[in-house]
Parts: C-alpha cells; structure tokens; sequence
C-alpha cells in the first residue's frame, strides 16, 4: 500500500513538473516577444498568448485538484543538508537560480506560509473589513456592479455607433446666437437700435450733396434730392419739400440686409 501511494506520488509529481516546464517555456517564449519584437507585436497576437498561458494554468490547476493526485500538503519536506559551499547540481536542476542550499537560502524556498509583513497586511485587512458593516459593503458591491456594467456597456457598443452618436452632437450644436439673429432682423425690419446720429465731415455739418460717395455711382443724398425734386415736378410741385435722407443711416441698413440676407441663405 505504501509502495502504491509512493509510486502515485511521484507520478503526480513529474506531470507537474512537465506542465510546469510548458508554462514557462510559454512564459519565456511571451517575454521575449516583449522586450524584443515588441514593434510588430500586435494586439491579437498578445491576446492570443495570454489565452495560452491561462489554458496552461488552468491544466495545472485540474491536476492538482485530479483524485488521483495526492493532496501535496500533507508532504513534509526536510532538508537533511545544509552547506555555503556551491552545489553543481542544484545549480543544474533550478537553472543557475538556486546554486546554494544554506540556511539563508532554505526559509524562503520551503516556507508554508507567507512573509510576516504579507501577513500583517492581510491581517489588517481583515480588520478592516469586519468593521465595515453589512449595509455599507452591500452599497460598495452595488456601486461597483453598476460602474462595471456601464464600462462593458460601452465598450461593447460598435465603434460606429459611437461615431454616429459623436456627430449627431456636432450637427445638433447650435452654430449661431438667437439674440443677435433676433437683434439683426429687428435692426433690418424696424430700424431697432440704429443711431439718428448725422456724420460729420472735416468742417462739422456734411453739406448737401457732400456725404460719402459710393464707388461707381453718384452720392446718395444727390440721388435723393434728384428723386425728390422730380415728384414734385410730376405733381405741380405740389406738397411738402422732401427731407434728404442720411447717408450714414442707409450705409448701415443696406449692409445689415446683405448680412440677413447671406445668414439666409446659408
């Protein structure tokens, strides 16, 4: 019975040992990638090596939890010698990582248990969370829950739709002001907010027909007074004479129409 148990033991434990050594050649094989080909590493190719080191881990994981695998915690291991002197041999087995087994070397390879600071910070996590009570804890999971809902929410959502919704936003952002629109049509229709102001010229007063000239045609207020002076010639010259009207003020208007009319047009 004991000659059994001891032949499944160490069949056990070369199958570890054989999945051990494909994880990490798989190991070695990913950081090399990294540190050396890391310009024509692509995204994929990453996700397709951390899907090979899971698989690899989880086998090992089955094996340990196999019936047929004996449980590896009720095996104490001693060491019968202890020596500063260089071991080849060890050397050999770990690869050049172990070249010594000493009293050094022998607490960090065969403890059970973790380091005492990794247990004193486990320990006052622990503390910490039993004064956290149940309702508080409740909220936190519920937070978070949500948090990572929206986050797979959005990341699950095509790159389209979010282009789509990007510049649905950009279209329905208004491209002008309401109150200047408002002001401009009021100032064009109305004459809202237009100064009654006359120009004034070098030596005061801007004489009859000596306002401002527009190019390629004869001054405003010339034009006005001509038209004037020929309705009251076609009417007996009849009726009350005619008030110029100011260049300034036309200036202001014609431009303000040719403004509404290209905001308009657009």
């Amino acid at each position: 019975m004991q000659q059994r148990e001891e032949k499944q033991l160490e069949a056990s434990i070369d199958a570890l040992i054989n999945r051990v050594a494909h994880l990490k050649n798989s190991l070695h094989s990913f950081i090399f990638k990294l540190e050396n080909e890391y310009d024509r590493l692509t995204w994929p190719s990453v996700l397709d090596n951390f899907a090979l080191l899971s698989g690899q881990l989880s086998t090992i994981n089955k094996l340990m939890r196999s019936e047929k695998t004996p449980a590896f915690r009720n095996q104490v291991i001693i060491p019968l010698l202890l020596s500063p002197d260089r071991d080849e041999e060890l050397a050999k087995l770990t690869e050049q990582r172990v070249p010594v087994f000493s009293h050094e070397i022998v607490p960090d390879h065969l403890r059970t248990k973790p380091d005492p600071e990794v247990e004193e910070q486990e320990k006052q996590l622990s503390t910490e969370a039993a004064r956290i009570g149940p309702d508080v804890t409740q909220k936190q999971i519920q937070t978070l829950n949500k948090l990572c809902s929206n986050l797979l929410e959005k990341l699950n959502n095509p790159r389209e739709d979010r282009e789509a919704e990007s510049s649905a936003m950009r279209q329905n952002k208004p491209t002008f002001n309401p109150a200047d629109t408002n002001a401009l049509v009021a100032a064009v229709v109305c004459g809202k907010g237009l100064s009654n102001h006359r120009p004034q010229g070098p030596g005061g007063t801007v004489p009859p027909g000596g306002g401002p000239m527009l190019s390629g045609g004869p001054n405003l207020q010339q034009v006005t007074m001509q038209r004037s002076t020929n309705q009251q010639a076609a009417m007996g010259g009849q009726g009350p004479p005619q008030q110029p009207v100011d260049a300034g003020i036309l200036t202001s208007l014609i431009t303000q129409r040719d403004s509404y009319s290209k905001f308009q047009n657009q």
